[in-house]
């Protein structure tokens, strides 16, 4: 069955979904025309300078964003859809529920803290992180020297480990979170067991 003309016309074309684009800005003007950088004989030419402009306003977002490509990849700068992106290059996973500054110092220092991770200070920096008060960590380990033979050992002889989270509102203090943030930041063979007190 042959389609006429009118009947394609009076089809009803479902309206185009909405789609973002970043760097597209209306009147964006291209820093990089291609127009003047064409060879000489065509720059005279009106029709070319101004079929190159329509390239001009499709390439314009993408010189705009290679522009400035170091914002985007610097976690106190990017938008905020972005820090996703970059907690995924530096594998850690970012909590929805945290403010939008604090999943942006966790990306920045990702690497400081993984080079420190299974130490007691890796523990305490992470906790603080999150919480925002710096915790107490009690750990059965323990290294020292002595001169005397067959001296005491340090530490204990049962490993253990115990976070103390004291906070003015511990209300607002995930204990799910700081349980996962020791279960991944601790040494795998040692339990643990979290505390959040009010002080």
């Amino acid at each position: 069955m042959a389609v006429t003309t009118d009947e394609i016309l009076d089809l009803e074309v479902p309206a185009p979904v909405p789609f973002s684009r970043r760097g597209a800005i209306d009147g964006l003007r291209s820093r990089m025309p291609i127009g003047p950088s064409l060879p000489s004989v065509y720059q005279g030419d009106d029709f070319c300078q101004r079929f190159t402009t329509v390239f001009d306003d499709v390439l314009s977002p993408v010189v705009a964003t290679l522009d400035s490509l170091d914002a985007y990849l610097d976690p106190a700068l990017t938008a905020e859809d972005f820090v996703a992106w970059l907690a995924g290059w530096v594998a850690v996973s970012l909590d929805e529920s945290w403010a939008p500054a604090r999943r942006r110092q966790l990306v920045a220092r990702a690497v400081e803290l993984y080079r420190s991770r299974g130490t007691a200070e890796g523990l305490v920096a992470a906790v603080e992180l999150y919480t925002g008060v710096t915790p107490e960590v009690v750990e059965s380990g323990g290294c020292g020297w002595s001169e005397v033979a067959d001296s005491a050992l340090p530490g204990s002889a049962q490993p253990r480990l115990q976070v103390v989270v004291r906070t003015p509102d511990p209300s607002r203090v995930d204990a799910r979170v700081v349980e996962r943030i020791v279960a991944e930041n601790k040494p795998a063979h040692l339990a643990h067991h979290v505390e959040i007190t009010a002080g």
